[in-house]
C-alpha cells in the first residue's frame, strides 16, 4: 500500500509589516538615568540618584560649626552574577558608595559676632551606603533569588480634588480631597443624611469632629462656628 503524502505548509516566514520596538526601553533606559553610573561625577546631571543626594546635602548643625557636604558617588560592581544570585536565593545588587566632607569651623569668641566662622578641619571620605538593587538586561531585578519586575503606575498629582455622585434614592453626595506632595491623603466625604465625615490615608472613616476638636476646635460651640 503506498503511503500517503502529507503536504505540509510552512507560514513562518512572512514579509516584516512594522518594526517591532524594544518593550524594555522605556525600564531600562528610565533605569540607566536614574543611576548615570556611565557618566563621571562632574557630568551627571542634576536627577535620579544625583538630584536625591543634592537635595539632602549640605546638612548642618544649628550653630553652623559643623557642615556635612556631598561630593559624588560611586556604583561598584555585583558581588554574584545574575544566575549565582538565583542559586543562592541572594539579590543582585551593587554596593554605593559615597564621598562626604565634613567641615568643622572654630566656634567664634565671646562677644564677636562672625557671619562665616573660619574653617577648622576638613575632612573628606568614602563612605558604605547600602547594596542597590540593579536591573537586568531584561529589565526586571532579582530580590533574594526571585526574579521580580516593577509595574508602572500614573502618579496623582498633588492638590485638592472634588468629586460628585448620585446616590441610588437621587441624593447628591459630594467628596473632596486632599493630596499632599508628601505625606497622608486626607479624604472628606458626606452620606445620605448630611453627615461628614474624614479618611486618612484612606482608612477608616472617623466623624470630622473628631478631626475638628483634633486642631484645637475643643468646644461644640468652637465647631458650629465653624459653619
Amino acid at each position: 500500500m503506498p503511503e500517503r503524502i502529507i503536504e505540509r505548509r510552512s507560514f513562518a516566514k512572512l514579509p516584516t509589516i512594522v518594526d517591532v520596538p524594544n518593550l524594555l526601553e522605556v525600564q531600562v533606559q528610565s533605569f540607566e538615568e536614574f543611576l548615570q553610573a556611565n557618566k563621571s561625577a562632574d557630568k551627571r546631571e542634576p536627577a535620579g540618584l544625583q538630584a536625591v543626594f543634592e537635595s539632602i546635602f549640605p546638612i548642618a548643625d544649628i550653630h553652623n560649626l559643623y557642615s556635612l557636604e556631598f561630593v559624588n558617588y560611586t556604583v561598584g560592581r555585583p558581588k554574584y552574577t545574575i544566575d549565582e544570585c538565583r542559586e543562592r536565593g541572594a539579590t543582585y545588587s551593587a554596593p554605593l558608595r559615597s564621598t562626604l566632607r565634613l567641615i568643622a569651623r572654630e566656634k567664634p569668641e565671646k562677644g564677636k559676632d562672625e557671619a562665616q566662622p573660619k574653617i577648622k578641619d576638613v575632612i573628606e571620605q568614602q563612605v558604605y551606603l547600602g547594596d542597590l538593587p540593579m536591573m537586568t538586561e531584561q529589565g526586571t531585578f532579582v530580590i533574594n533569588g526571585s526574579e521580580r519586575v516593577i509595574v508602572s503606575q500614573l502618579h496623582r498629582s498633588p492638590g485638592v480634588f472634588f468629586d460628585e455622585t448620585v446616590h441610588p434614592n437621587g441624593k447628591r453626595l459630594f467628596t473632596s480631597r486632599i493630596i499632599p506632595y508628601r505625606g497622608s491623603w486626607v479624604e472628606f466625604s458626606m452620606d445620605i443624611n448630611d453627615i461628614m465625615y474624614v479618611h486618612i490615608d484612606r482608612r477608616r472613616k472617623l466623624p470630622v469632629t473628631v478631626l475638628l476638636r483634633a486642631l484645637g476646635f475643643s468646644s461644640d460651640l468652637d465647631v458650629l462656628n465653624l459653619f
